[in-house]
């Protein structure tokens, strides 16, 4: 054989193995992107999640995470402060909806929004926050304001 031959012979071998090989590789490239990007929304998520829980530990007058609930002799002050602290909750749980809820979701995405889920459950078991949400749900996104809804009616129903 002669190089022209030998060069024409290399030439379809790369097309029929190289390229469908490269074209594997870009797509599984492209997947890891997407769920290192999913994961970095997550953290930044996670991490929003952590400050606020801080913010709440900076108001520990308001007893925003004991089982007992806030007391209900909270002065004006205080219930500003509780209003705000929810209304910051909101945003943040409609972020989180909006940026990974999915109707139908992957197995990975599942387990990433299922935290968030549980987040949202423990919130509406609190009857303050319950009281609170029809009104801080007011002009938020309308899936987002349907879903928490209907978290919290399963929430009452457990009840």
């Amino acid at each position: 054989m002669d190089w022209i031959t030998w060069t024409e012979v290399l030439s379809y071998i790369v097309t029929v193995i190289g390229l469908p090989f490269a074209i594997i590789v870009f797509v599984r490239e492209q997947q890891k992107e997407r769920e290192n990007e999913e994961e970095a929304l997550y953290q930044n998520l996670s991490d929003s999640y952590a400050s606020f829980l801080a913010l709440v530990l900076e108001n520990a007058d308001l007893q925003l995470l004991s089982k007992g609930g806030t007391p209900q002799e909270l002065t004006e002050e205080q219930q500003e402060r509780r209003l705000i602290i929810f209304e910051m909750l909101i945003a943040l749980f409609e972020r989180a909806y909006i940026l990974v809820y999915e109707e139908h979701m992957s197995a990975h995405t599942q387990r990433l929004w299922r935290t968030w889920d549980d987040y949202m459950r423990y919130w509406c078991r609190r009857q303050d926050f319950r009281e609170a949400l029809p009104m801080l749900i007011e002009g938020e996104d309308a899936d987002f304001s349907r879903y928490i809804l209907a978290v919290l009616a399963d929430e009452m129903a457990k009840r």
